[in-house]
């Protein structure tokens, strides 16, 4: 059964914030993280990442992997941020205004860091991710019983 502490949770949703895919090796409790292809397709593995895959790919049972949330969660987050916490109207419609355009993510950003809102977008954006790590934890759990 996986468990992981306070501080691995800080540390995978760390990574996978900053757009990395991070894998939990079980028997000697040690999280690896590199990447995450979809995001980095020009990236070349380094050797030490290269045999990590590896020995995923020979032991895949030894290892829980963390994932990054789909577009679509991540745009409920947002959603949620704004319905929960945004008190400015003009702020708030300018924020969903700005989760309809084509690159949401990045419109979305560029007007909450210019806000008073920013540091608490960061907390709720993390704690959110503490969230979606536990559900992937629940989820390994659920399978391998």
């Amino acid at each position: 059964m996986l468990s992981l502490s306070e501080k691995e949770i800080d540390l995978i949703s760390t990574q996978l914030l900053k757009g990395m895919i991070c894998f939990y090796q079980l028997d000697k409790k040690k999280i690896h993280y590199m990447p995450d292809d979809e995001d980095y397709y020009n990236y070349d593995l380094t050797e030490a990442e290269e045999d990590i895959l590896d020995a995923i790919e020979e032991e895949p049972d030894n290892y829980a992997e963390f994932t990054q949330m789909e577009p679509a969660q991540e745009h409920q987050m947002m959603q949620d941020f704004i319905d929960q916490r945004v008190k400015e109207r003009s702020l708030a419609e300018d924020l969903v205004g700005a989760l309809t355009k084509p690159k949401a993510n990045t419109a979305f950003k560029f007007l909450i860091e210019d806000s008073k809102y920013a540091q608490d977008w960061k907390e709720f954006r993390k704690s959110k991710y503490y969230d979606w790590i536990k559900e992937q934890v629940d989820s390994f759990n659920y399978t391998e019983d």
